[in-house]
């Protein structure tokens, strides 16, 4: 009788491993288990809604059509955006230029080879410093004494200055650069149409359209305030500028090689991206070229 109810124990596990065996051939088969497959890369990218994740949106099919997942978390303001990247929270982020970066780093105590150094890992748009139509739309038959209002803060009022300039409008002392953070009205060395030449802050330019002849503003500001239809001027893509303020992408340093970010950036620097970018902005946003 034991040696018989061994037999039976013995049997009772055979058809088990059987039946094992039986189930995982019939999942592998069907496709519900496949070991080999390759997993989809999640890329976790930073931005602020206007024009970053705009931008993002528009390549995230092409992007996911080679394999990857495109995860956008979009901020209305930006200063979470780069210590959300440093801390890995975000694998990337879209919403600066490289002297913003270089400020946060050196503000965040990082150096080159530390975890959670950031760096660019391609150059991707500009925003364009413009010369928007307010109650005057013609820069070659400027009135004299027409008003035009400039951004105050440091770096965008050395812009806006060489922008006049560069039109022929006003001369200026040789020491203004692109770069230049200490620049004032009195670095204006000629003003042949006696432009009236109003600082204010750059967030409220377009809201003053309306009062001032010309109004020289952000390109980010433009698109919010839906002005873009009347720009007449703006700076060049393939300058100094947008050299210098050329926005990137941003990845901790030890991720710039990662294969999602470099296939990200190489969409993003496409020429169908750069073509929909000019389109879609209407100059307020210019790709760097």
């Amino acid at each position: 009788k034991l040696e018989k109810e061994i037999k039976i124990m013995k049997l009772s596990k055979l058809v088990k491993v059987v039946a094992s065996a039986g189930l995982a051939l019939s999942l592998v088969a069907t496709g519900t288990v496949n070991t080999s497959a390759k997993e989809t890369k999640t890329l976790v990218v930073g931005a602020t809604t206007s024009p970053h994740a705009i931008i993002l949106k528009h390549v995230k099919k092409e992007f996911e059509k080679q394999g990857y997942k495109l995860e956008i978390k979009e901020f209305s303001d930006y200063p979470q955006i780069d210590p959300s990247t440093t801390d890995g929270s975000l694998d990337a982020n879209y919403f600066q230029h490289q002297p913003y970066l270089t400020s946060y780093n050196k503000d965040a105590k990082l150096k080159k080879g530390d975890d959670g150094y950031l760096v660019s890992a391609g150059k991707i748009h500009f925003e364009p410093m413009g010369i928007y139509a307010g109650k005057s739309n013609d820069l070659d038959n400027i009135p004299d004494g027409a008003q035009v209002a400039i951004p105050n803060d440091a770096s965008n009022e050395a812009r806006a200055l060489l922008l006049l300039k560069d039109k022929g409008l006003i001369t200026l002392d040789d020491s203004v650069k692109v770069t230049s953070t200490n620049v004032t009205l009195k670095q204006v060395t000629s003003n042949p149409h006696n432009l009236d030449i109003v600082e204010m802050d750059g967030a409220q330019i377009a809201s003053k359209l309306p009062d001032v002849d010309f109004g020289i503003i952000n390109g980010n500001y433009a698109l919010d305030a839906k002005v873009t239809d009347s720009l007449l001027a703006s700076e060049a893509s393939d300058g100094e500028v947008a050299n210098t303020y050329g926005n990137v992408i941003a990845v901790k340093e030890s991720n710039k090689n990662n294969k999602a970010v470099k296939a990200l950036v190489k969409i993003l620097k496409s020429d169908k991206t750069k073509e929909w970018i000019k389109t879609k902005f209407k100059g307020s946003v210019l790709p760097v070229e």
